[in-house]
């Protein structure tokens, strides 16, 4: 075994593309996490799901927080806003992006004839864990000084403190290797692939086109893994983390 470090922060995304929510505990199965991205922003007249990466009109989706109550409520919270129960809140959230929207589960009733969102239901089911260490954005602040090497940008659910480690990006050398969280087992599967969602603007985060310039001309266009438990588990803030 390897000492990595210790998990810092776990985060929940209940709605996809929205800011997530950190919590102390994530319950995660091989099946995925439990009310993780199960939610998406459509364009209530064409059907089409929330991608700010490729239409500018979504881009103020990143700007809204999600999160699942204890009671299982979903809230949605918008900038300079309080928490509201998603249920109300289709037409606030049509104001703020300026055109109808509406948001559904996945796995609501097939969306309208033409509209293609399988990508988006199952991006996250073979491996439903993403992590994210430290190591990695110290290495991509040396690359990119004047960039915000935040986490924010690449929405992990498992970050990760370890040392910094020059000029390398070492989760993306651990795939097909397993990591011992507390004492929970989990397959690195692959690396994350970025798109030009991290480039973004997004709350206190400047628009920067060179986060993924620098990525994909130094790590393959990743940063972070995906992972799978071989079972349901549940992992802790201040866990320690260690490689097989």
């Amino acid at each position: 075994m390897i000492d990595i470090g210790r998990v810092i922060a776990l985060w929940h995304y209940p709605v996809s593309t929205m800011a997530g929510h950190e919590i102390p505990t994530l319950t995660v199965t091989p099946q995925g996490v439990p009310g993780d991205r199960q939610f998406g922003l459509f364009d209530r007249e064409t059907g089409q799901i929330a991608d700010p990466a490729r239409d500018g009109r979504w881009r103020p989706i990143l700007e809204i927080t999600s999160r699942v109550t204890s009671a299982g409520t979903l809230e949605l919270k918008l900038p300079d806003g309080d928490w509201q129960s998603a249920e109300t809140m289709d037409e606030a959230l049509s104001r703020f992006m300026g055109f109808p929207v509406e948001l559904r589960r996945y796995d609501d009733p097939a969306p309208k004839p033409g509209v293609d969102i399988q990508g988006a239901r199952n991006r996250y089911q073979p491996s439903p864990i993403h992590l994210l260490t430290t190591a990695s954005l110290a290495a991509l602040k040396a690359l990119h000084p004047a960039g915000q090497a935040d986490p924010r940008r690449f929405r992990p659910n498992i970050f990760v403190e370890m040392d910094e480690m020059p000029g390398s990006f070492p989760e993306t050398e651990w795939i097909g290797r397993d990591l011992l969280i507390g004492e929970e087992r989990l397959t690195i599967t692959e690396p994350t692939r970025r798109c030009g969602l991290t480039i973004q603007s997004q709350t206190d985060l400047a628009h920067d086109p060179d986060i993924l310039r620098h990525l994909v001309r130094n790590n393959g266009h990743n940063i972070g893994v995906y992972c799978v438990p071989e079972r349901a588990i549940t992992i802790r803030t201040g866990d320690r983390v260690q490689l097989v």
